[in-house]
């Protein structure tokens, strides 16, 4: 059956904005030709020496990195974060160096500089887009994205494993954010890829229960029953999975009969429709030709046919309804008597 198709790394655009303080909410502006300044009458949160230093660093470290030494520029808002933690300076510094590490294809690097202004700057302005970023590198490292080492001149190996754990780090820190149902999609994706299916239903299981709304919940409920039909062993095995797959396919076609991947769902409902009767004719058999237990036989046969009506499963499954009435009425037939006659007398 195939998976709907979804690009993550194109899925969305940044938006811009400014970074504040849990304390203030003051706008630090970078211009070409005076360098940074706060604006708004907010305080930088230093004093004398150590506010003409911080300012002095970003200042050394935007112009290295508008002249294109990135490992300079990086060096130096890093120190800045470091040494000016508590300053309006500290958050910007760490944005800019994630950005950084992102153009060099440093993933890690980024993502967790990232993770740093989220942490300590939980009302920066920026949450948004800097969640948005972190979805962006989640999702790449999760499609295969290789790490770039060495700044970032070496591509190494990547991490889908690091990548999904990073796609459920984005939802439990923006959990009702707009990114949150994108990346516990993507997460349910990427375990299913890394081998682990009973925890993608668990993540799409949560994203229904909790992201009732969102627009991409018809491809939960798609995945889902994609997943469960894929750990349906046959129909010699426990049909739980079965009736798990054909649940969530009918949910679909009940909640979005107008969606594009309708046909999808009905050709996955078909194939568990078809799993299970045959399942109920697998029984049926055996009590028929293993047992001769007609009542039973009855029982599963007719099953199979309720499970499936149109079906050539359904087909088979009248048919032998007819061979059970019809070995059933012979069996309740009398032995046939020996014919009357003359007693005979041997002498031998």
């Amino acid at each position: 059956m195939p998976r709907p198709s979804h690009s993550f790394r194109t899925l969305l655009l940044i938006a811009c904005g400014l970074c504040v303080l849990a304390t203030a909410r003051a706008d630090l502006v970078w211009a070409p030709g005076s360098g940074w300044r706060v604006e708004s009458g907010a305080l930088s949160g230093l004093n004398g020496k150590d506010a003409a230093n911080a300012l002095d660093l970003m200042n050394r470290a935007r112009s290295a990195e508008e002249s294109g030494h990135v490992g300079s520029a990086i060096s130096t808002y890093l120190k800045v974060a470091r040494k000016y933690s508590s300053s309006i300076y500290a958050p910007e510094a760490l944005y800019r160096a994630g950005k950084l590490y992102l153009q060099r294809k440093q993933y890690y690097k980024s993502f967790d500089t990232f993770q740093k202004v989220i942490t300590n700057y939980p009302n920066v302005r920026r949450f948004d887009e800097i969640v948005g970023i972190q979805f962006q590198i989640a999702a790449a490292l999760a499609d295969g994205a290789r790490n770039h080492i060495l700044g970032g001149t070496i591509p190494f190996f990547g991490s889908r494993q690091r990548g999904v754990s990073c796609l459920e780090l984005v939802v439990v820190e923006a959990p009702y954010g707009d990114y949150a149902p994108l990346a516990t999609l993507a997460a349910a994706r990427g375990r299913e890829r890394l081998g682990d299916p009973d925890v993608a239903i668990d993540i799409l299981d949560h994203m229904i229960n909790n992201y009732s709304q969102n627009v991409l919940l018809p491809d939960a409920y798609l995945e889902l029953g994609r997943l469960h039909s894929g750990l349906v062993e046959g129909p010699y095995y426990d049909q739980d999975e079965t009736k798990q797959a054909m649940t969530y396919y009918e949910d679909f076609m009940i909640l979005y009969p107008g969606d594009t991947s309708i046909g999808t769902a009905a050709s996955g409902l078909d194939s568990m429709k078809s799993v299970l009767a045959e399942s109920k004719m697998k029984i049926g058999d055996w009590y028929f030709y293993k047992r001769d237990n007609f009542t039973a036989a009855r029982v599963f046969y007719n099953e199979a046919i309720t499970s499936y009506p149109d079906s050539s499963v359904a087909k088979r499954a009248k048919e032998r309804l007819a061979e059970v009435d019809a070995k059933a009425s012979k069996a309740a037939q009398p032995p046939p008597q020996g014919k009357a006659g003359k007693k005979r007398f041997w002498l031998f």
